[in-house]
Parts: structure tokens; sequence; C-alpha cells
């Protein structure tokens, strides 16, 4: 008997989702749990695993297509069984499935052979775009491994494996977590890629390039929130003498612990106290009604190559600086590396974006609905400041508050900016 695959529920606000490349045809074999096709949704991409071993049957939904959750997108079963119709579906009942994320892939390229980002071997090497962007975004040349899936096939997770190791062999390589802000306008926490310049062919005056799924889901969020709060902002000046000194005190025992100490942990810490002091910044709308979150948890904006995800520190206001500073690195890795879940995406109540790692001095974010606020991180710069009446050199920040006005006044984001400056300049005071 044949059996259903479906468009899985990939978190509790996700109502449909867009398959982006089948990674089986059909009369293909196929084990339990192996790849089978690719999704996008408006929070993460994914591969999706087979629900059972077989061959596959049918393909209902072509690729590009956006369905609902729940529908049947295929069926797998015995070779040469005939399936049970040819007409998509959606299932009587959810079936979440817990998939890796995964980056989108371009739509260029065949499922076989994979180019490997340095030619190193003539060996010819079998994977998915989703794999093959992954090597390439870690210069990872595919010929070096051993592929474990079927016919040596080099799955997500020998390639993750591979880069995992390689980065416990070779220390300090990569970057840290993209919402750390720099202690220069230049210094980025990871590698962007350069910008490619448009082409344009003789006579041809513009260029028009369709939007991938995740812009699309961007563009919607933004515009949504814009119509749905009346933004204000408010921006304060923070001298960063004493956070500087603290993480350079910390920065060997934290290493002693495995986790790389930047800044974002210190900003996270002040932003905690300063809702403990203030929660309608910490609170949302529902019609009429402010809605108050007993959870602190603070979403980090991470930016990717074609977007921007922002994944969630759960319980933020019961970790300590370390267990911070660990979740923030895991949570930034995670992204970077297309290995978030949609759980990690999910139950944010306040945000945080970091525009200083770009050199920003500072920005106006839009706010994460259904979120009061989110806080924008300039970058860190040494200026001439007046102490006492004498002038000195201090590294200096702009923190940026985003707000809802339809709860949130000026007054009580200028009280919980000077909350987060209190604790940033005198901790502990």
């Amino acid at each position: 008997m044949s059996v259903d695959v479906i468009m899985p529920q990939m978190g509790e606000s996700i109502a449909e989702g867009t398959i982006v490349k089948w990674l089986k045809q059909v009369g293909d074999k196929i084990d339990r749990d192996e790849p089978l096709f690719e999704i996008s949704t408006d929070k993460v991409d994914a591969e999706i695993p087979s629900p059972a071993a077989g061959t596959l049957l049918e393909v209902l939904v072509t690729e590009g297509t956006t369905v609902e959750i729940n529908t049947v997108v295929g069926r797998i079963g015995a070779a040469g069984e005939a399936p049970a119709t040819s007409a998509p579906k959606t299932a009587p009942a959810p079936a979440p499935a817990a998939a890796t994320p995964a980056p989108k892939p371009a739509p260029a390229p065949a499922p076989a052979p994979a180019p490997a980002p340095a030619a190193s071997g003539s060996r010819v090497v079998r994977s998915s775009p989703v794999v093959q962007k992954i090597a390439a975004e870690h210069n990872v040349d595919l010929s070096l491994l051993d592929g474990t899936g079927e016919g040596g096939r080099i799955t997500k997770k020998d390639v993750l494996g591979y880069i995992e190791s390689a980065a416990t062999a070779a220390p300090a390589v990569s970057a840290p977590a993209p919402a750390t802000p720099a202690p220069a306008p230049a210094a980025r926490t990871a590698p962007a890629p350069a910008p490619k310049p448009q082409v344009f062919a003789a006579g041809q005056d513009e260029v028009r390039e369709p939007m991938s799924i995740m812009r699309r889901k961007i563009a919607e969020h933004m515009v949504v929130s814009k119509h749905t709060s009346p933004h204000v902002y408010t921006i304060f000046e923070v001298d960063m003498h004493e956070v500087v000194k603290r993480r350079e005190a910390l920065k060997k025992e934290f290493a002693g612990e495995g986790v790389k100490l930047t800044f974002l942990p210190f900003f996270i810490e002040a932003c905690i106290r300063g809702i403990k002091e203030y929660p309608i910044i910490n609170s949302s709308v529902d019609g009429e009604t402010i809605v108050y979150k007993k959870n602190v948890n603070v979403g980090i904006a991470v930016a990717l190559e074609n977007g921007l995800i922002v994944p969630v520190i759960k319980g933020a206001d019961q970790m300590n600086l370390l267990g911070l500073a660990r979740t923030a690195g895991d949570l930034g890795e995670r992204a970077r590396t297309k290995r978030l879940v949609p759980d990690d995406v999910q139950g944010g109540t306040f945000t945080i974006t970091n525009v200083g790692v770009f050199g920003g001095m500072y920005g106006l974010p839009i706010i994460n609905q259904p979120q009061a606020a989110i806080m924008g991180i300039g970058t860190i710069v040494k200026r001439p400041v007046v102490i006492d009446d004498a002038i000195a050199i201090r590294p200096i920040v702009y923190l940026s508050l985003s707000y809802d006005h339809r709860i949130i006044d000026g007054a009580d984001a200028a009280r919980f900016l000077t909350v987060v400056k209190r604790e940033l300049e005198k901790p502990g005071a």
C-alpha cells in the first residue's frame, strides 16, 4: 500500500510551503528519512525526509508550487505499485517533520554530477543543490568526501559533519555571530559576499529579477509591520568603556568553556534588565488588549546572503552571561549553515539587530511583528567625550529603539534605554 508524502507543518504559524526541488525522480528508490524534496517557508528552508522506504511512485506537486500544509505532494510504495490517485489532496491530520533547515538552491544546476568548489580531483560527485551550496559557502571540495547516501551520494549530514570536524581541527577560522558589534566601522563578524555587478546587454535599460521566496516573505512582513504599528524611534549614546574591560577580563574564561565572548551578550543582558523594569517593552497588541509576556525571548537578527532570519534565545532572562554567549553563538552559526529548525525562529518577544557589523552608525529597524519593540546596535567607535570637564577618548555606540506607539510612549522608550545605558556603563549600579 502506498504512503502519502505531505507538505509538513514547519511551525505553528506556518500555513503553506513551496516545493523548491524534488531530490528524487519518479521510479527512484528511497530509504526512510533520506532527503526527498526541498521546501521554502516564510520561516525556514528545509530538506524534507522520506516518511517511508520504497519507490517514489508519483509526484503530485511540481517544483515552484506553493501549497497548504498537509497537502499530499507525492506517494511512495513498492516498485510497480499503482498510485492510489493522481490528484493532490489535503491529508486528514498534520504530520510535522523535524527537518534540518537548508539553504535555497539555485534554480539552474542539474541534480548530478555536483560541481565541487575547488576542482582537486576527477571523481564524479553526486549531491543535491543544497549540499553544493553549503559546500560552496564553506569552500569545501566535495570530491574529498566519502558519501554515505545511496550509491555514494554525499548528503547534507556528510558535508556538515566535515565542516564541524574541520572547525574543531583548525582554531578560530569561523567568524563570530553576525549580531555582534565590531570595534571599528569596517569590521564584520562574518564575511559578506561581494555584490555582483549587474550586466546590461546592448540597448538594455533595465534588468528584471524575480524575488526569491525568502525575499518575498520578508517584503510581506515588512509592509504588514509598517501598516500595523505606528513606528517611533529613540536613540541613546552609550559609553562602552566598562563593557570593553569586562569582555577582556572574561574572554579567556569563556574560551575555556568553548565560547567566544562577543559584545552581544552584554547588550542582551542590559536589555533584559530594562525589560524587567519596564515590561511594556516585552508586550504585544491583541486587538484592544495589551499582552504582557512573562518570558523574555530575545530574537537576534542574522543577515544571510539572500535575506534575513531572526533566531530566538528562549528564556534569555533565565540565563547568565555565559549562557547567553553560548546560545547566541550557536544560533548564529546554525543560521549561517542553514541548520535552524522552525522552533528556533518562533516565540520571540523582543528583537535586537546589529547594523554595526556593517559599519552603520545607527539604524531605524522595523518592528518584528507581533512584538512591540526592536533595538538596533550601531558600530562601536572611539570618540572624544567630555568627562568631568576633561576630554577623554572612549568607545561609543549608538542604540536605537523602534517601538509601537499604540502602546509604548516616548517616555517609556527613554526610560528603558536609560536602564540599558546604565547597565552597560555602570553594571550592577
